[in-house]
């Protein structure tokens, strides 16, 4: 183990000058990236259909395929589950990532080629491993176990011979051996369905373990943890592991979460952001202290933003690398060698630096809300949040919120559920301090604000713990990357949650 470890380490080291290759040349490497996805998959159905023998140019790429979303590539993919080959992409697609998606009760089955796991989702590990090295060359991650809190996996029903689960279960299935040796629980403990049951065999099968980093969601880890803490009757995190040293997050913003790992872990270690969709690995901090993700320009995906304004028209019109600017909220579209062409993701991102390109994630196109035209994105939510949260000493668990429509008696509002570990004294203090927050991070919902013209007050409804649990549950979505949509331009989320309390 101890040899493995060393070894793993000195490989990822030797690959810095590769990440700086990538990095000092990003449009040149996102160029070649296109040229190879197009050359390899132009036999395939999709390749002919679209003449891909022909194209040699970004701008016939984009005049001869327009912009799709998961439902215009559906039935590509329905082809792909029932075992059809050469469809999207040139090699076999046995695995699928299951995603609910967050924009409707909808599973979505996005393609996982033996290329997407090679070429994107180990290498861009590899990479993430290779500068935390880089940053922290005394470090040593690898000399104990990674806890995984990861999702599920089944057999699919379309195809015998095609399996698929939430990403994480299916990047565990197809880690090469030695990777099984790295971290922790046994992949039988990992891969369970039922997330109860799985937090306590968790909790038993990692509570003795050498753990020195952690990856999963927020939630689900915080619960974790305190199960841990438990069992082994201690207060903080670092006297059960005294050598943890990394968390890795993504999938939500963390800003809500940070001062609730600091205190139950007890001691500070480095925290990590990545951006590990069922699409692809798009991005990763280099450093904890980085303002955004360096952007993976050399992993298989060849990358558009759309300003989100363009979204809805009939031709959105899309810029790349060398034409984005700082701060400009952009829609990601990717093309990726799991035969996602020209593929609108859903999540909207800016760019905080332009060299190195790195980028933070600020929403959902579709979790918005912009009932007033306040134009509120999960970015602002999540800051305003975590204000509210500090200046009333509450501690948040999670939150959704939605618009109070105008009525003949009443001028509109926002309407916020949230759970709290921690509940602030004053109820009326925390909408208070949101709503200042909020004002302070959004100046157009400040403007429709003032005299209260357009926006009342926050209304706040504080939530039994585990009421979200439940509302997922009720859709069969609880664990995993399923999670509760921050904000949403229409009440129906809030309307059945709400009826869960009722």
């Amino acid at each position: 183990m101890k040899l493995l470890s060393s070894v793993i380490s000195k490989l990822a080291r030797m690959r810095l000058w590769r990440v700086k290759n990538w990095t000092k040349h990003p449009v040149t490497t996102q160029r070649e990236v296109l040229q190879d996805l197009v050359t390899t998959a132009q036999y395939t159905c999709f390749g002919k259909e679209h003449h891909f023998s022909t194209l040699f140019s970004v701008k016939e790429f984009k005049s001869r395929i327009p912009i799709r979303d998961y439902e215009d590539h559906h039935g590509y993919i329905q082809r792909m589950l029932d075992g059809e080959e050469n469809v999207l992409w040139n090699t076999p697609i046995k695995w699928f990532a299951k995603s609910s998606g967050t924009t409707n009760n909808k599973s979505k089955f996005i393609p996982v080629s033996e290329e997407s796991l090679q070429e994107n989702h180990f290498k861009a590990s590899k990479d993430v491993l290779t500068n935390y090295y880089n940053n922290f060359p005394s470090s040593d991650l690898l000399t104990g176990k990674g806890l995984v809190v990861g999702g599920s996996h089944q057999l699919s029903h379309f195809n015998e011979d095609i399996q698929y689960g939430d990403l994480s279960a299916v990047l565990m299935q197809n880690t090469p051996f030695w990777g099984q040796w790295l971290r922790t629980p046994e992949l039988s403990v990992a891969l369970l369905d039922d997330w109860e049951d799985k937090i306590e065999k968790l909790a038993q099968a990692t509570a003795n373990e050498n753990v020195t980093s952690i990856a999963g969601v927020p939630t689900w880890t915080l619960i974790l943890l305190k199960r841990i803490l438990e069992i082994k009757k201690k207060k903080y995190i670092k006297e059960v592991w005294p050598n943890l040293e990394l968390y890795i997050n993504g999938g939500v913003s963390f800003i809500p979460y940070r001062e609730q790992f600091e205190n139950i872990i007890g001691k500070p270690i480095n925290y990590l952001e990545i951006y590990n969709a069922s699409e692809g690995f798009f991005a990763g901090q280099e450093r904890p202290d980085d303002d955004g993700m360096t952007l993976f320009t050399e992993h298989g995906i060849f990358y558009e933003f759309m300003p989100v304004e363009e979204y809805g028209k009939k031709n959105p019109q899309t810029v790349g690398l060398d034409k984005v600017k700082i701060n400009v909220n952009y829609a990601l579209v990717i093309s990726t060698t799991g035969g996602l062409w020209r593929y609108l993701v859903g999540d909207t991102v800016k760019f905080t630096s332009l060299n190195p390109y790195r980028i933070k994630v600020t929403g959902r196109l579709k979790h918005y809300i912009n009932a007033f035209g306040e134009e509120l994105i999960v970015d602002n939510s999540d800051k305003a949040i975590a204000i509210a949260a500090k200046k009333t000493n509450a501690v948040v668990l999670d939150y959704t919120a939605a618009p109070i429509y105008f009525s003949e008696k009443k001028n509109g509002a926002h309407e916020w559920l949230v759970e709290f570990e921690q509940p602030p004294i004053s109820i009326n203090d925390f909408a208070i301090e949101l709503d200042s927050a909020l004002k302070e991070v959004n100046s157009d919902y400040e403007a429709k604000r003032q005299k209260d013209i357009a926006l009342e007050m926050p209304k706040i409804h504080i939530l039994k713990k585990g009421t979200f649990t439940k509302w997922l549950q009720g859709k069969n979505q609880v664990g995993g990357q399923h999670k509760v949509p921050r904000l949403s331009n229409e009440r129906k989320i809030i309307e059945e949650i709400l009826s869960v309390i009722n």
